[in-house]
């Protein structure tokens, strides 16, 4: 009697691979979803330098630097307005803590005097000593950088001698004692 080979070894098996189109489905609808998602996101940043170290000397200025600086204590904020050509203050201001709260009106009001005697100048320095809150130095920088709707406008002159309106009192913003 002759063998007879049983036919599941005879025929061939043909190996089906993994479909992968739904899984491509399913990345490019993530990668859809996420594209899209990030038109709803807002994110929000204030802007704030870093003071540079440079061992050349500053170039020379006929007028002299402004230097604004506030100085920020547990009890109060000291608005110093310095002449750094001889390191004399010109004008010492202290906002008192009232209650707990800094006197944030009060800080506009001295800043916004200060902007209109110096329209050009956008810089200021600031000092915390105490610890504070992350809510605290985002109230004091935005007392420092914004113009209120109440505020007087004011217009100074472009470089083609435009009248320009001042939309920001002191925007740019420095932290003078960072540690690293």
């Amino acid at each position: 009697m002759a063998y007879r080979t049983p036919t599941s070894r005879k025929a061939k098996r043909t190996e089906e691979g993994i479909n992968l189109i739904p899984i491509l489905d399913a990345v490019f609808i993530f990668i859809f979803f996420l594209l899209m998602s990030t038109q709803f996101v807002k994110i929000f940043e204030i802007g704030s330098d870093v003071p540079i170290v440079s061992t050349t000397p500053p170039p020379k200025d006929d007028k002299p630097p402004f230097m604004l600086t506030l100085v920020i204590n547990k009890n109060n904020i000291l608005v110093q307005l310095q002449n750094s050509r001889g390191g004399t203050k010109d004008r010492n201001i202290e906002v008192r803590n009232i209650e707990g709260e800094y006197d944030l009106d009060t800080l506009h009001n001295e800043l916004v005097k200060i902007k209109k005697q110096n329209l050009g100048e956008e810089q200021v320095i600031l000092e915390p000593k105490a610890d504070l809150s992350y809510e605290e130095i985002v109230l004091i920088m935005d007392a420092t950088r914004k113009l209120r709707n109440t505020d007087e406008t004011m217009f100074k002159k472009d470089k083609d001698g435009i009248d320009v309106q001042v939309r920001f009192l002191f925007h740019k913003i420095i932290f003078g004692n960072i540690m690293s």
